[in-house]
């Protein structure tokens, strides 16, 4: 399958949050999924571009990814949790026919290989508030990860470009924990999350806004 050409990040000429198609946000069966380039020219623009409104040096790897986007029309449920979004590595397993459909489906949908595909709930993103996307947004951004080698540094290929790979969340804890125990019991980094969340938030609403500035209610 043909790799997306390298170039400069796209730019848009508008940054408001781009929507998915009006028909899509009914859901019902069949599922439906749609490719949603604008999606990701502004998931480029906004967070991953230098120059960005919403830059974050952390996604500095992602200028050199192939990134695809999927509205997809119907609520997925993990683990009895609601997930709006999804990051994955797309990986075509199985015999030559089912990684065969696969690699086409791909290619029809983007016309290249992605490095990452990142699916979101089209109902859930038309009501959303503009900070609510953000950060669900970047969420996904985040688990777009660069692989490490055993001293810590960063890894690349042979061709220059980094080595890729799905990173996970920082911390992972039951709410009922840190309430009946606290948080110096809790596990992994959660203290680390709850020092963050007592601290401002590094992003203005003003910028949020500039960056999305699209009202859910009036879209047609």
């Amino acid at each position: 399958m043909a790799r997306k050409p390298k170039g400069e990040v796209v730019r848009l000429g508008s940054l408001k949050r781009p929507m998915p198609p009006a028909d899509l946000c009914d859901p019902l069966p069949p599922w439906r999924f749609v490719p949603a380039v604008d999606l990701t020219e502004w998931l480029m623009a906004v967070f991953v571009s230098e120059t960005g409104l919403l830059a974050n040096p952390e996604h500095a790897h992602l200028r050199q990814a192939n990134i695809a986007c999927l509205w997809a029309n119907r609520t997925l449920v993990v683990k009895m949790n609601r997930a709006v979004a999804m990051a994955e590595m797309p990986q075509p397993r199985g015999n030559a026919w089912t990684a065969g459909r696969a690699e086409q489906q791909l290619e029809d949908w983007f016309g290249y290989e992605p490095d990452f595909l990142l699916t979101f709930d089209a109902v859930w993103w038309v009501e959303a508030d503009d900070a609510s996307a953000c950060a669900t947004a970047e969420h996904e951004l985040f688990h777009c990860g660069q692989q490490r080698d055993v001293f810590g540094a960063p890894k690349f290929g042979q061709d220059g470009r980094p080595t890729f790979g799905i990173r996970g969340h920082d911390c992972e804890e039951f709410v009922g924990v840190v309430q009946r125990y606290g948080v110096g019991h809790a596990a992994g980094r959660t203290a680390d999350l709850v020092r963050a969340a007592n601290s401002a938030p590094t992003i203005a609403p003003a910028l949020i806004g500039a960056a999305c500035g699209t009202c859910c209610r009036k879209m047609a």
